[in-house]
């Protein structure tokens, strides 16, 4: 008998927590065809908090065993004795190496500089500036800040070597990296491992920028489908930039792999890249497109029939009714959160029914 796939479901703060509920609105049964079964772990601040993270440590474990995993924004203290980041820890207890965040033009939203192919930037998900000893010594204005970053070879060439892979299947140009003309040690072992993947891939496009240059020419990009390696810190607001640059923050899906020793993708976890929206919370007039859409990615690694028609129905869906004129307030609309949803569950369902009538997927 068929096992069904099991997702993860790590519950969050706030509009966080509202827009996955939304999102797994989609994923039922009766509307994708489809049984999945939910393993509900609470990430929220309070549990964190009340856990002392232990909550984090038993949801890695289980996405270690199940491979896939879907979650809601969550709340980062401020304070360095409190518990942390969710994201920095279930990164590292997953042995995480890339995230995934790709820009796509959203019907009749006029995208920033013309641009209308969808950019792709493959982000170191560990290592660099992110979870850095720091310091400081000295007094007045002779005081010094420290910080001890590191990056991994394996790291870097497995972002560069899924970087290109990633390219190759999109017919896209790998384009840009780091500022490995001022760092050549640290910032050039991407670099060097972003060149030796162009050497196994010689068929790619490839046309490495510094990463300020990166930032410049993304203005004048209009043709041209692009995926960025960058490093992790590079690679997140340089995403943040790519996304706004289509429209909305909440446009877009974030994916978290981690690989095995040939590069097969091991466990995703998806996830919306905006965050927890406090100012919004309870109002029902936040875009649930990203979080929908990150259920819509995490059905892609369940390698069935089934759920990869799933998959493309609900990513259609998503951008149809958004043509179609159903859209939220931060698109120009005055759809509400619940009215946005209720319009993809219609045009999902209505697909897989089409498809199976006419014996196609």
């Amino acid at each position: 008998m068929t096992k069904n796939p099991i997702f993860v479901i790590l519950e969050g703060d706030q509009t966080g927590q509202e827009l996955l509920d939304e999102a797994l609105r989609v994923l039922t049964p009766n509307v994708i065809r489809l049984e999945l079964a939910f393993e509900r772990y609470d990430l929220s601040l309070e549990n964190r908090r009340e856990t002392k993270n232990d909550v984090v440590r038993k949801a890695a474990d289980r996405i270690k065993e199940t491979g896939l995993g879907i979650k809601a924004a969550t709340i980062t203290p401020g304070d360095p004795d409190d518990v942390g980041s969710p994201n920095a820890l279930l990164r590292e207890l997953l042995g995480a190496q890339v995230i995934l965040r790709t820009g796509r033009r959203i019907p009749h939203i006029r995208p920033m500089g013309g641009v209308h192919a969808p950019i792709a930037v493959a982000r170191m998900a560990v290592e660099d500036a992110y979870n850095a000893e720091e310091w400081r010594e000295g007094e007045g204005l002779d005081e010094r800040a420290y910080s001890t970053r590191y990056i991994t070879r394996r790291t870097c060439r497995t972002v560069a070597e899924y970087a290109f892979r990633y390219a190759q299947r999109n017919n896209a140009k790998v384009f840009g990296g780091p500022k490995y003309t001022v760092s050549p040690v640290y910032e050039g072992m991407l670099k060097e491992e972003m060149d030796a993947a162009h050497e196994r891939y010689p068929q790619v496009p490839y046309d490495p920028q510094l990463i300020d240059a990166t930032y410049a020419l993304l203005l004048e990009m209009t043709g041209e489908a692009l995926v960025i390696p960058a490093l992790n810190r590079d690679g997140d607001t340089l995403s943040d930039l790519v996304l706004k640059m289509f429209g909305t923050i909440a446009g877009a899906e974030s994916i978290i792999l981690t690989f095995d020793e040939e590069f097969a993708v091991k466990t995703a976890v998806t996830e919306a890249p905006h965050g927890t929206a406090p100012s919004l919370q309870g109002k029902n007039i936040a875009n649930p497109m990203a979080m929908i859409l990150a259920g819509a990615a995490l059905l892609r690694y369940v390698r069935t029939e089934p759920a990869t028609n799933a998959s493309r129905a609900i990513y259609e869906a998503v951008f149809e009714t958004v043509y179609e004129g159903t859209r939220t307030v931060d698109l120009g609309g005055s759809a509400t959160t619940t009215e946005f949803t209720d319009k993809v569950i219609a045009a999902v369902k209505g697909k897989l029914e089409v498809w199976e009538s006419l014996g196609t997927s």
